[in-house]
């Protein structure tokens, strides 16, 4: 959209629990170029598969069609509905093509370069050669400012693909404790240093459940979560990280024990603009922005709740389906 310009209304279907779907006016017939709506019409899924459109990208939300694309979802209501929406995108295939080549140079010749000055910086610090304290220092800020530099400059690399649609998914079944044990060992050493209990609230022998992600997408949402939660705890707070299963999705927690957030820190925790504008940072909103994205491209969604005992961040992902027993092995052929 352009500067000014008004932006485009959502195209809304709402299946009850009872009955058939209803059409919540017809602008989504609008957005995926239909006369009516189809009556059997089960999930968004199949809606746009009926209708002709196919995803973009593995487990994506854009779907296009003969050059018209929408990003779609569906929410589970409270009283057991489900709200299937659409809006619009405003790129063709061959713009989105043209805009992800652009982005791949330059994240190369930027990680490039940064990654030249994180080497030698590594080199120097490897023990053979004898450094003045002073010196050493300084080339201990240089290896933490060039791995700092280096993330900040995939996830803003990862959040733009993400814009056009073409974040790169490779999801496949997998447990969900090794990727929260994993997050949670990456983020100790900044918990200890902040005085702060990072704690996983699952038991130690548990298999968790399962789910079909791209591990290191979900795991960065994880730890973007954690990272925004420990920028704002106070020396003695506990952070606890926990999974409540409730089929067909499983919801993973970050919740703060302490200070909850204020309304206005709550409304802003996943826009990336606003609070990069207020904040007059860019590396955590765009982290924690570039966390949604990556639930959302898999189906997922994401939520912050507040009380007066502390603050939640929250993603959910859809569990993945039982597995099929094969046939007794006597049988197999």
């Amino acid at each position: 959209m352009g500067a000014g310009s008004t932006p485009a209304a959502p195209g809304l279907v709402l299946i009850p629990r009872q009955g058939g779907p209803r059409l919540l006016g017809r602008t989504l017939l609008e957005h995926l170029g239909l006369d009516e709506l189809p009556p059997t019409v089960t999930s968004m899924d199949a809606l746009l598969a009926g209708a002709g459109f196919r995803r973009r990208a593995i487990h994506g939300n854009t779907w296009e069609r003969d050059g018209r694309a929408v990003l779609a979802g569906e929410e589970f209501l409270e009283d057991g509905a489900r709200l299937l929406w659409t809006f619009p995108v405003p790129w063709d295939e061959a713009s989105v093509r043209r805009h992800v080549r652009y982005l791949g140079m330059a994240s190369h010749d930027l990680r490039g370069a940064l990654a030249n000055v994180r080497s030698y910086a590594a080199l120097l610090l490897n023990g053979r050669s004898p450094l003045e304290p002073k010196v050493k220092r300084g080339l201990e800020t240089i290896l933490r400012n060039a791995d700092r530099s280096l993330a900040f400059s995939q996830d803003f690399f990862d959040a733009s693909r993400a814009d056009l649609g073409a974040l790169a998914c490779e999801p496949e079944r997998q447990s969900l404790l090794p990727l929260l044990d994993a997050a949670v060992e990456r983020q100790h050493a900044a918990a200890a240093a902040a005085n702060v209990a990072l704690v996983l609230d699952m038991a130690p022998h548990s298999a968790g459940p399962e789910v079909n992600v791209d591990g290191a997408r979900i795991q960065h949402a994880v730890e973007a979560f954690i990272q925004y939660q420990l920028a704002r705890a106070q020396a003695g707070e506990v952070i606890h990280l926990r999974v409540r299963t409730t089929p067909p999705q499983v919801r993973v927690e970050v919740r703060r024990e302490g200070t909850p957030l204020s309304d206005e820190d709550v409304s802003a925790v996943f826009l990336r603009e606003e609070r990069a504008f207020r904040e007059k940072k860019l590396e955590d909103p765009l982290r924690v922005h570039l966390a949604r994205q990556e639930v959302e491209a898999h189906g997922g969604g994401v939520g912050v709740e507040t009380d007066r005992a502390g603050s939640t961040l929250f993603l959910t992902l859809t569990l993945a389906a039982p597995a099929e027993l094969g046939p007794p092995a006597s049988m197999q052929v």
